[in-house]
């Protein structure tokens, strides 16, 4: 199948040299923002453009906390072993991410930390591994708008194993500090400023840039942020425009075998029409833009 067959929010493409393959992950419930959350599946292909699968990578086992809104799995290789960073939820229980844990790529993914990540107090989403010059791991997260109203990105030092948390939350930015993101106006929700999807890229002059997503003027939109310091606490400054302005966000970047810098993002934002999308980019000036 091509991408255009494929329901999918949020998506986290992996390249695996030793099989010539790449590992689509992402949000695959057809529904979800509501109902039970039914697990996550995955996609392999060995050009980018056509897909095998679905592949059942999580099904929740009996006992599992999270119920509700499965979304944003990332698949990352550390150690050896395969993680899946993924946000749940459940009544009564705030929004935040859990790690899985698998030997190798197609699973099966079974619960490496003791619930999530994030402080159980705060409504929280998209956590992103982020492994630092030192081999330090790092959680980089959003504090939900729905929570604070002006969404936040945050961090956490993780243990060496990934199973817990080691450090308190600090709040790296949040989401008017970006000069191209607008207000969302929720139809039950009071307005507010939204943090989504980060995720951590070095280029090739040294400099830090994560990107993520709001709403822009446009929509759904993906941003681009850089560290000072060239460690993930930052400081952060912000571009002043989108990387991706046009209905379409939560991206990450892989490099393909043949070496391409990529960039993937789901577009449209409006369920049931969301697609994975393949953007050619450059590095330029020590921030991104994409190749028309």
């Amino acid at each position: 199948m091509h991408l255009t067959d494929i329901q999918i929010r949020d998506p986290f493409i992996v390249p695996i040299p030793e099989e010539g393959v790449y590992y689509l992950y992402g949000t695959t419930d057809t529904n979800a923002w509501s109902g039970p959350g039914g697990g996550f599946d995955a996609y392999v292909s060995r050009d980018l453009a056509m897909w095998d699968g679905p592949l059942p990578v999580f099904r929740p086992e009996a006992g599992f906390w999270g119920t509700e809104n499965f979304w944003a799995p990332e698949m990352h290789r550390y150690r050896g072993r395969c993680y899946l960073f993924a946000s749940f939820t459940a009544p009564g229980a705030c929004r935040g991410t859990q790690v899985l844990v698998a030997d190798g790529p197609r699973g099966p993914f079974r619960p490496h930390s003791d619930g999530p990540l994030t402080p159980r107090e705060w409504e929280c989403l998209d956590g992103t591994l982020h492994v630092d010059d030192a081999g330090v791991p790092w959680l980089v997260f959003c504090h939900e708008w729905v929570q604070i109203g002006d969404g936040g990105m945050c961090l956490l030092r993780l243990s060496d194993d990934l199973s817990r948390a080691v450090s308190a939350p600090v709040t790296l930015f949040h989401a008017t500090e970006a000069p191209w993101v607008a207000r969302l106006d929720h139809p039950t929700l009071p307005g507010g400023y939204v943090t989504d999807g980060p995720f951590l890229h070095r280029t090739a002059d040294g400099t830090l840039c994560m990107l993520w997503s709001s709403l822009g003027p446009a929509g759904y939109a993906l941003g681009v942020a850089h560290s000072a310091s060239g460690h993930v606490t930052g400081p952060w400054t912000q571009d002043a425009t989108p990387l991706f302005a046009a209905d379409g966000g939560h991206g990450m970047l892989l490099r393909t075998f043949a070496g391409q810098l990529t960039l993937t993002l789901h577009r449209p934002n409006q369920t049931p029409h969301e697609r994975a999308v393949l953007l050619p980019v450059a590095e330029a000036g020590g921030t991104l833009r994409v190749q028309e």
